[in-house]
């Protein structure tokens, strides 16, 4: 059910974080969650799609993690200050929707 995708975004995407935002290519989150990037934005404004922002602190400062979830998959990217994905992982549990355990910040 977890799968650990290649860390390398697409080519040409980028992930800006800064000033307390974050800016994402609708195709990092679209080739995560098996998703055209045209669909992403109207899921997140419909609510389909939610997400969860977790700055890094102490050994982890300078990363941020990035995780959006849709349906019965969970996308978590781990992003270095840079914008660079240092670690993806998925888990889809298909049809069933996603146990209330990992649809929570910090799991």
């Amino acid at each position: 059910m977890s799968e650990r995708l290649p860390t390398p975004a697409p080519e040409g995407t980028t992930i800006a974080i800064g000033d307390g935002a974050v800016e994402i290519d609708a195709s990092v989150v679209g080739q995560g969650l098996g998703l055209k990037p045209q669909e992403i934005l109207q899921l997140m404004r419909d609510g389909a799609i939610t997400a969860v922002y977790e700055e890094g602190v102490d050994d982890d400062a300078g990363r941020h993690r990035l995780t959006f979830f849709y349906k019965g998959r969970r996308l978590r990217l781990v992003v270095e200050d840079s914008g660079r994905v240092v670690q993806r992982s998925l888990i889809d549990f298909g049809e069933r929707p996603l146990p209330p355990r990992l649809h929570g910040a910090g799991r």
